[in-house]
C-alpha cells in the first residue's frame, strides 16, 4: 500500500502551485489568535440585534447592485477554491484511500493547501456579510442562518488550529457548495430565474455535507491511531454536535419549503 507520504510527493509533483499561492505563510498568526473567533461571533450576534432594531421602523434597502457584486464576487472564489481543493483531494482518494483522503494533516504543509485553508478560514468572517444584506433589505432571518454563521465561524477556526484530520473533507465540500451556492444567489440578485429545481439541489447538497462532515468525523476516531488521523474526543464530539445540528437544521428546512408547499398544491388541485 502506498504511504501516505508517498502519495503528498507524488501530489506535489502533479499539482504545482501558482505564482499567487506561494504567499508567506500565515498560519502561526491564524493560530495563535484563533480564540478572537468567539468575540468576533459575538460582536455579529450583537449586530444583528442592532441591526435589526435599527431597521424596525426604516424600509429596507435594495441594495441590488452591491448584492449582485458581492454574490459574484464570493461565488468566483468559492469556484476557485472548489476546484483546487477537489483536485487535490481527488487526487489524494485515486492514488491513496479513502482512510488517507480521511486522515488529510500529513498533506496540510502543501502551498497549495496552506493557501486555501488560510482563505478557507478568512471567508467565515467575510460570509457573515450575507446577514448584512438580509438585515439592511428587510428579509426575514431564520435561525439556521445566524446559527450556521457564527458556529462555522468559531469551529472552522479551531479545526485549522488543530489541524483536525477530517479538515480536508470539511473544506473541500464547502467550496463545493458554496460555489453553487452563490452562484444562485448571484443569479437571484441579478433577476434572472434560475431552473425550480435549484434551490432544492442547493439544500439537498448541504444535508449531503452534513452527513458527509458527520461521516469523516467519526472515521477519524476510528483510525486515529493511523498517520495524520491523530484526534481527540472533544473534537469528533464537537464537530459531530455541529454536523448533527446543522443536518437536522437543513432537513427541516427542506421540509418547509419544498415538501410542505408540495403537499398543499397538491390538496388544492384535488
Amino acid at each position: 500500500m502506498v504511504t501516505a507520504m508517498n502519495v503528498s510527493d507524488e501530489i506535489e509533483q502533479m499539482f504545482q502551485p501558482y505564482n499567487f499561492e506561494l504567499f508567506q505563510d500565515i498560519r502561526p498568526f491564524l493560530e495563535e489568535y484563533w480564540a478572537t473567533s468567539f468575540p468576533i461571533a459575538l460582536i455579529y450576534l450583537l449586530l444583528i440585534f442592532v441591526g435589526q432594531n435599527y431597521m424596525k421602523s426604516r424600509k429596507g434597502f435594495n441594495l441590488q447592485g452591491p448584492l449582485i457584486l458581492w454574490s459574484f464576487c464570493l461565488a468566483i472564489f468559492s469556484i476557485l477554491g472548489a476546484v483546487r481543493t477537489w483536485g487535490y483531494m481527488g487526487t489524494v482518494l485515486l492514488m491513496g484511500s479513502l482512510k488517507q483522503s480521511v486522515c488529510f494533516s500529513i498533506f496540510v504543509d502543501s502551498p497549495i493547501i496552506k493557501f486555501w485553508s488560510c482563505l478557507f478560514v478568512l471567508s467565515k468572517i467575510i460570509e457573515l456579510g450575507d446577514t448584512a444584506f438580509i438585515i439592511l433589505r428587510k428579509r426575514p432571518l431564520i435561525f439556521m442562518h445566524w446559527y450556521h454563521h457564527s458556529t462555522v465561524l468559531v469551529y472552522t477556526s479551531f479545526g485549522y488550529k488543530n489541524k483536525v484530520a477530517a479538515g480536508g473533507w470539511f473544506m473541500t465540500t464547502n467550496y463545493g457548495v458554496h460555489a453553487i451556492m452563490y452562484t444562485y444567489y448571484t443569479l437571484k440578485a441579478a433577476k434572472v430565474k434560475p431552473p425550480r429545481w435549484f434551490p432544492v439541489l442547493i439544500t439537498s447538497l448541504q444535508i449531503l455535507q452534513m452527513c458527509i462532515g458527520a461521516t469523516v468525523g467519526i472515521l477519524t476516531y476510528i483510525w486515529r491511531q493511523e498517520q495524520g488521523c491523530h484526534t481527540t474526543k472533544e473534537q469528533v464530539f464537537w464537530s459531530f454536535i455541529l454536523y448533527t445540528t446543522y443536518f437536522l437544521l437543513f432537513a427541516q428546512f427542506f421540509h418547509q419549503n419544498y415538501m410542505i408547499p408540495k403537499v398543499k398544491a397538491k390538496i388544492k388541485s384535488q
